[in-house]
């Protein structure tokens, strides 16, 4: 089968991966796209994986989104027209839901927050497969035309994709990080995400706490990283790491987004969440669980060396991603 994997933002290539890899080694011919947005590209050569780069983030407003939706899908259509594809997939990428059903390309999206209603709107209407994790409520995303499409997997989506992950000290080496003294990651909140859209003065309250420690922070855009260096005494990697081992080493990781805290629960290691969107089920069952912590106050940051002990904690789940494939692919069968 002639398979097409758009992927719009940074975390959209760590959950295809392995469902890329999965595909090719099933004999099925994948060919991507990729949006020139945050760490995308970055990731996607970082991981050798051939891509087309199409478009590129048109801005922050809802007028600004809706105007790259139109050009972006228009672009991805012709250059797929022709192609003779059988299967389009997403994770939440509007942009490959219009353009298929501009070609009249069967499509599945996939994401794990509900959120995102104008995203939703769209990619729910236009997939015939929208896959998601079973903590989501199914009544919550029936407003979304996903009635009768939906597909749930146990778990988080990380625990998918972090499958076959083995931690790399290297990176602690590329940042100049000493080992023996505690290390904090923070990433940055998704400034352009129209479901996060509040300044955040915890935020900003929490860089000033760790300024001069071994804090880590990850920006999402150019505009960022920019703001972070003038703020001084954080470490701001100039590209694209492997933010993942990073996690893995860290004492504490505080995020102002989703996919990170996610992973600091896979992999076992301390987090507080600064979200200041609503809540989604996926977050609301972690920290139901006091998996995942809300940040409060800059003043509850303490970032202490995690002992062997702590280190080694209660084993990893990890999850076949065959079955987030499975899942995909059934946007291939024809509706009865």
């Amino acid at each position: 089968m002639r398979i097409w994997v758009d992927l719009t933002n940074s975390p959209h290539v760590l959950v295809m991966r392995p469902v890329i890899a999965n595909l090719r080694a099933r004999g099925h011919d994948v060919q991507v796209t990729a949006r020139d947005f945050a760490q995308t590209l970055g990731l996607l050569e970082r991981f050798g994986i051939e891509h087309t780069a199409i478009g590129h983030h048109r801005g922050a407003g809802l007028r600004a989104k809706a105007g790259g939706l139109l050009a972006r899908s228009l672009a991805l259509a012709r250059w797929a027209r022709g192609r003779r594809f059988e299967l389009a997939l997403g994770h939440g990428s509007n942009d490959i839901t219009v353009a298929a059903a501009l070609l009249r390309i069967p499509s599945a999206t996939t994401f794990d927050y509900e959120w995102a209603t104008v995203q939703h709107n769209v990619n729910c209407r236009l997939a015939r497969a929208v896959v998601v994790p079973d903590a989501i409520p199914p009544e919550r995303l029936y407003r979304y035309g996903a009635r009768g499409k939906l597909r749930a997997y146990p778990g988080l989506k990380e625990e998918y994709y972090l499958a076959d992950f083995e931690p790399d000290a290297a990176v602690l080496d590329e940042l100049g990080l000493d080992r023996a003294e505690p290390i904090a990651v923070v990433r940055t909140a998704p400034e352009v995400s129209l479901y996060h859209r509040f300044e955040n003065d915890l935020f900003g309250q929490v860089l000033e706490r760790l300024r001069g420690s071994q804090t880590v922070v990850l920006p999402r855009t150019a505009a960022q990283r920019a703001a972070l260096l003038d703020r001084g005494g954080l470490i701001v990697p100039e590209r694209a790491v492997d933010a993942q081992s990073l996690v893995a080493y860290a004492d504490l990781v505080v995020s102002a987004g989703g996919t990170m805290n996610r992973e600091a629960v896979a992999l076992g290691t301390p987090v507080y969440t600064l979200f200041e969107g609503r809540l989604g089920a996926v977050d609301e069952r972690l920290i139901a669980e006091g998996r995942l912590r809300q940040l409060g106050s800059a003043d509850q940051v303490e970032v202490v060396k995690r002992s062997t002990d702590e280190r080694s904690g209660e084993p990893r789940i990890r999850r076949d991603p065959a079955l987030m494939t499975d899942l995909l692919l059934s946007a291939a069968i024809p509706r009865r």
